[in-house]
């Protein structure tokens, strides 16, 4: 990204006496993953484009305790919760948008029995109501007739039923669009939920990620498109396995959007 983009604070908004129209939730990987951090990058790209009144919490953000609560540590998830939840509380938050699976559905799901109650989208929700309401244009550009699959990351689909969304958005950029044998409901996790990014997989003849991997290579695509972070990282790792780097792109939706008209 060459142009310096703004990105404001909650705090900022507080001290100005305004109150943005969303929050951008960032979470840990859009924050610390270099590999994330571009989503991210590619996200407030296309909110500044689309002139959405956003702002970030910046230091306040702590992990929503996704993994703490996926890896059987409740009493952890709890304490990273409320401490999130007050702070948000005491900035009046209403609507939330993230570019994390994990994020959008601990937050949306299990942060209200806690006191936590907000509008929760995914970004690629969020980037479809901006489309919708005519606040952004997704055009092909570079990615015009490319073979596209998308991967269904497990909390935003199964989890929580989104699975158009992704998809309306790849059809605007006028790709192929072509379906893994398991998709949508039978999607196949990347491997990564329930805190496994976290550790090494147990012994077994084949990791999750090669398999979810070999399933996308099958379709001969030009971009394995992904709309989660962790997911992102497993078909990297499987795409890297296959030593396909070359000629599999594995890029998030907010990329593939951005990066459109950068010819």
């Amino acid at each position: 990204m060459s142009e310096t983009i703004k990105v404001p604070t909650m705090a900022e908004y507080m001290a100005a006496g305004k109150k943005p129209e969303v929050l951008f939730w960032v979470g840990c990987a859009g924050s610390f993953d270099d590999r994330a951090k571009k989503i991210t990058k590619a996200f407030v790209k296309l909110l500044h484009n689309a002139n959405v009144d956003f702002a970030v919490l910046g230091t306040e953000e702590s992990c929503t305790g996704d993994p703490a609560k996926r890896a059987g540590n409740e009493f952890l998830f709890q304490m990273q919760a409320v401490t999130n939840i007050e702070v948000m509380n005491a900035y009046e938050i209403k609507k939330v948008v993230t570019a994390c699976p994990h994020c959008f559905n601990t937050i949306k799901n299990e942060y209200p029995s806690l006191g936590g109650a907000y509008e929760v989208m995914h970004h690629t929700q969020f980037l479809k109501s901006l489309l919708d309401e005519g606040r952004l244009t997704v055009e092909g550009g570079k990615f015009k007739g490319k073979r596209i699959t998308f991967h269904d990351p497990c909390y935003l689909g199964r989890a929580n039923g989104v699975y158009e969304a992704p998809r309306d958005l790849l059809r605007k950029l006028e790709v192929e669009l072509v379906e893994m044998k398991r998709c949508k409901k039978k999607g196949l996790c990347c491997g990564a939920g329930g805190a496994q990014m976290f550790k090494e997989p147990e012994p077994g003849n084949k990791d999750v990620n090669i398999e979810r991997t070999e399933e996308a290579m099958e379709l001969k695509p030009d971009i394995i498109a992904a709309g989660c972070p962790f997911c992102n990282t497993m078909m990297t790792d499987g795409v890297k396995s296959k030593e396909k780097e070359a000629e599999v792109d594995v890029l998030d939706i907010a990329e593939l959007i951005a990066n459109a008209q950068d010819l």
